[in-house]
């Protein structure tokens, strides 16, 4: 392993989770709809411990949506929001590492990093859909620190135990509704496993799929015939019209450099979802804000205490800072990303993302809510086409 990727995974072990930090500190989210004395239990019959389940106490993943916009010439607008009452589609969420207990797996304690990736990554989808997120024993940042070959040995660890929430969730708890996959980072690799084993080749399941939103993860596409891409019979979503079909990409600034760990095919992230080949195939990049080859604005939502925004008084748990951002998706010297790119409004409040994690890493920590604005609308999209194709 080359000195600039161990210096990366190190820098990443101490630092990943800095845009989450000042919400970890918080144990009691503002969760509408729920108590902390009433609810399901968080470890069910069958031994699952569930991080967000419907029904649960305190649920990170119902927590208070209030959000303030924030414009260029540092204008506001709050908006009030409440997770939709008896949705007819579910959501499963598999949370990115976020662990720093002192082992090679975590436990299915819930703590607070788990709790807060829920809040900033999954709580917004709860307008459209039930949030189901099961503990699992993800490889840790310590063992992401130690590289590729550790990871490797923690990660068959990680899915199976991920694996055991998702079939005690379809067995017992899903009872044939439709289905949005969500995961970011280790998360989406595990997904690209459970998509490609469980569900792409069973039509009933893929009958469930109304989207698979798999972000930092490298899903690969075939690029010359005979080659073999991360799913067989899951496209990638073209159009809010479609369904069935996964949206993914990572974020950069600029071109990833040759040993980015995300955006090229056999290297990095693909490693937890055993994709090891680099030729015949790309990273699949599917713009959330256009869902085609063309560029669009992003609409960005951070928890209030991990973002700046200078002279502007925000008192909501959230901030939105719309048309901040624009993306499009490049394809460049054998890499695959989202090309995130910031306007250059003089004046603009608004902080912005930066690659905290060197050029390596790019905008990674920031994937899912550089764009949560978009991705929740396109759900919302393509449940409307799922109910029409259903009809």
């Amino acid at each position: 392993m080359n000195a600039v990727l161990r210096h990366a995974l190190r820098f990443f072990a101490a630092t990943a989770l800095v845009a989450l930090l000042p919400t970890m500190g918080a144990t009691n989210y503002p969760v509408q709809g729920s108590s902390s004395t009433a609810g399901v239990p968080r470890t069910d019959a069958a031994g699952i411990t569930w991080l967000c389940r419907p029904g649960l106490a305190n649920d990170p993943c119902t927590s208070n949506m209030a959000s303030t916009a924030v414009q260029a010439n540092g204008s506001t607008t709050i908006t009030r929001l409440a997770p939709a009452t008896s949705p007819a589609f579910d959501c499963f969420y598999v949370y990115p590492t976020v662990s720093r207990e002192p082992a090679v797996n975590a436990d299915l304690t819930v703590q607070p990093a788990e709790t807060a990736a829920a809040v900033a990554q999954a709580s917004r989808f709860s307008q459209v859909c039930q949030v189901w997120a099961p503990m699992y024993r993800q490889s840790t940042l310590l063992t992401l620190s130690f590289g590729p070959a550790a990871v490797a040995r923690a990660t068959p660890v990680a899915y199976q135990s991920m694996l055991a929430g998702w079939q005690d969730y379809l067995a017992h708890y899903n009872q044939g509704r439709p289905i949005i996959f969500i995961g970011h980072s280790q998360g989406a690799a595990l997904l690209i496993d459970l998509l490609r084993s469980q569900v792409d080749q069973t039509p009933a399941l893929r009958h469930l799929l109304v989207s698979a939103i798999i972000l930092g993860g490298n899903v690969v596409v075939p690029t010359t015939a005979g080659a073999q891409g991360s799913f067989q019979h899951i496209p990638a979503c073209s159009a809010t019209a479609r369904v069935g079909c996964v949206i993914a990409y990572s974020s950069y600034p600029s071109q990833p450099p040759p040993d980015s760990l995300f955006g090229r095919p056999g290297q990095g992230v693909s490693n937890q979802s055993g994709q090891t080949t680099t030729s015949g195939v790309q990273v699949l990049c599917v713009n959330p804000a256009t869902l085609n080859a063309s560029s669009g604005p992003l609409d960005t939502y951070f928890p209030v205490a991990d973002v700046t925004t200078r002279g502007v008084s925000v008192t909501t748990p959230w901030v939105e800072y719309p048309n901040l951002y624009t993306a499009q998706c490049e394809h460049a010297g054998g890499a695959t990303w989202l090309n995130v790119t910031a306007s250059a409004v003089p004046g603009d409040p608004r902080s912005r993302v930066t690659e905290a994690g060197g050029a390596v890493w790019g905008y990674h920590v920031a994937d899912v809510n550089l764009a949560l604005g978009n991705l929740v609308r396109d759900v919302q999209q393509q449940e409307v086409a799922y109910r029409a194709a259903s009809s």
